[in-house]
């Protein structure tokens, strides 16, 4: 089965061809970072704007990377939320044009199931198995007992983690985007700064409103004192608090829920500092994180997703491009 699929949920701009649920035959991504840089962070209209100038480009280079004639692809596959409302219909519009023209059926699927699915690019699932997602939007423990089954052990109860990575960025002068930024200066310093607990209890929920606060109170405090500011240890301390956290309470639901995998999904899965910890304190289950250039978004995590999700639902059980369907992530 040959599946293509289309992202444009934020300032990226992909399609993939992917074979038999996991050959990446192509993946083509046209960034918009450099020109989002301006302005510290993603400008929605701009980015409507951009994926319309290069939907078509992308549509064209993934086929020709692939060695795949359109009537070839048997599935279209297409990111329906969340994202960005404008960006998200540039690529809708223009999967539904595909797959209508060429008389293919199409489903959508839900942009964190794609993150969660990028893995199974790497190695099959095995279940159950628990499900860091940590992203700019996003920060979740996911426990699948299936394919296409998600039950959401706790979520941020404010920010994101890679929002709280971009404002920490901004806050002490870097660049966007903040979160590689923070993390090459965090392996150059120490954690010195005194940091709040941010671990809510024995819950599976976060919070990274406290910690974004305190560093922007930290660093003004200093200037008021005309004391000088450490970026590199001030970002270890906040990466160390805020990977800490996250690896605890991944710790925990792994035991909890008797899981026999541990997946990572989502940008900040990029983090080196956080596969590292990984990677070296959880022995007990296999380990599985994206290769970097499936941690951010990228088509070719939605064509893997919708084809396991084509297989498990009918076609009107899993289209979603209009209303509920049943293989939402709430």
């Amino acid at each position: 089965m040959i599946v293509l699929s289309v992202e444009s949920s934020c300032d990226e701009t992909s399609v993939s061809i992917i074979k038999d649920g996991t050959n990446v035959l192509s993946n083509v991504v046209l960034s918009q970072i450099d020109i989002h840089k301006a302005f510290g962070g993603v400008v929605p209209e701009i980015a409507s704007r951009e994926h319309i100038k290069g939907i078509t480009y992308v549509f064209e280079e993934a086929l020709m990377k692939a060695n795949i004639n359109k009537h070839d692809i048997d599935l279209v596959a297409v990111t329906k939320g969340p994202g960005l409302i404008g960006s998200l219909l540039v690529g809708i519009n223009g999967a539904k044009a595909f797959a209508l023209s060429n008389n293919i059926p199409i489903i959508g699927v839900h942009h964190i199931a794609g993150h969660i699915y990028a893995n199974a690019i790497k190695e099959t699932f095995k279940f159950p198995l628990v499900c860091l997602v940590v992203s700019g939007g996003h920060t979740e423990l996911i426990l699948m007992k299936e394919h296409f089954s998600f039950e959401k052990l706790g979520e941020t109860l404010d920010d994101a983690v890679g929002e709280a990575y971009d404002k920490v960025a901004r806050t002490v002068g870097l660049g966007y985007p903040g979160g590689p930024l923070v993390d090459n200066l965090a392996q150059q310093g120490t954690p010195t700064y005194d940091m709040p607990d941010i671990s809510l209890g024995d819950t599976y929920d976060f919070s990274f409103s406290g910690i974004k606060s305190h560093i922007i109170n930290t660093v003004h405090n200093l200037a008021q004192r005309k004391e000088k500011l450490n970026v590199e240890n001030l970002c270890a301390s906040f990466q160390k608090t805020v990977t800490d956290v996250l690896l605890q309470k991944s710790l925990k639901a792994i035991e909890e829920y008797d899981a026999k995998m541990f997946l990572v999904a989502g940008g900040v899965a990029a983090n080196k500092d956080l596969r590292r910890k990984i990677t070296e304190q959880i022995k007990q289950v296999e380990v599985i994180i994206p290769d970097f250039s499936y941690c951010t978004d990228n088509a070719a995590m939605i064509g893997v997703a919708g084809y396991y999700q084509y297989q498990k639902y009918t076609l009107d059980e899993s289209m979603g491009l209009s209303g509920k369907s049943r293989v939402e992530l709430k």
